[in-house]
């Protein structure tokens, strides 16, 4: 195989980073945790698989290449954006303020992160 061939068959799919054990375990710990959550706030479980592939929509990035494409996919499959989503509902139910929707997101989120961590796949390096 040419150099040229190799790059191109390193840049045909999008590489991942191994998931240890604990890390899938802790992944499913959270997707089961967010379904009980999101039932016990009135929402119905089923969202959660209707809406579970919007996430991956991060990946479209790949189109401009595989940095791109990992990066979007990294800056969707955290913790940090739906955290943050599920903390600002908190606070503002605490002030007397409802916005379910924020809750709904956080939830989706973390089922999907949760579940794609239980599954193996994990962050996607940058190379």
């Amino acid at each position: 195989m040419t150099s040229t061939n190799v790059n191109r068959s390193r840049q045909a799919k999008a590489p991942s980073t191994p998931v240890p054990l604990i890390y899938r375990l802790e992944g499913g710990a959270i997707a089961a945790v967010t379904v009980l959550l999101f039932v016990l706030l009135g929402f119905a479980w089923w969202w959660l698989l209707v809406i579970f592939l919007v996430f991956d929509l991060s990946a479209i990035g790949y189109i401009a290449g595989t940095r791109a494409g990992a990066t979007g996919y990294n800056l969707v499959h955290n913790y940090f954006a739906p955290s943050t989503l599920a903390v600002s509902y908190c606070v503002l139910l605490a002030l007397g303020v409802t916005v379910w929707p924020l809750a709904f997101i956080a939830g989706c989120w973390f089922f999907h992160i949760g579940l794609d961590r239980a599954l193996g796949y994990g962050p996607r390096p940058l190379a």
